[in-house]
């Protein structure tokens, strides 16, 4: 999806953030992304040359920035996103509970065996 919105990796996901959030501060994103201030100031100007984000003042400190996503930009992921979305939804209601209760046990467990591998690689 990156490739046919025309962003990169970490641009893809400050989009994702942005769009499933809501708008927030440079700062916020930028450790929601765990990336850098700079390495974020970076990715929101290409973002806003690409058309994606806004940069506009806080409406009460006007110090401060908040970033948003543009009203197309977050029209053309979840037009690109929805099959995906409507596909996973027909695959979960057509098993059974049986089967529902398995596919959780496991995605539970490797969630788990996830967070402990990236918890001994810190």
């Amino acid at each position: 999806m990156a490739r046919d919105l025309g962003v990169d990796l970490p641009g893809l996901e400050a989009m994702d953030h942005l769009i499933s959030s809501g708008p927030t501060s440079p700062t916020d994103l930028a450790h929601r992304l765990d990336i850098s201030t700079a390495a974020t100031s970076l990715v929101l100007n290409r973002l806003e040359s690409a058309g994606h984000i806004r940069r506009d003042r806080h409406p009460t400190d006007g110090r401060k920035l908040v970033v948003t996503a543009s009203d197309d930009s977050a029209n053309e992921a979840n037009r690109r996103v929805a099959p995906l979305i409507d596909g996973v939804e027909a695959l979960v209601s057509s098993l059974s509970e049986q089967e529902s209760t398995t596919v959780l046990k496991f995605l539970d467990a490797l969630i788990q065996t996830y967070d402990q591998a990236e918890a001994s690689a810190k």
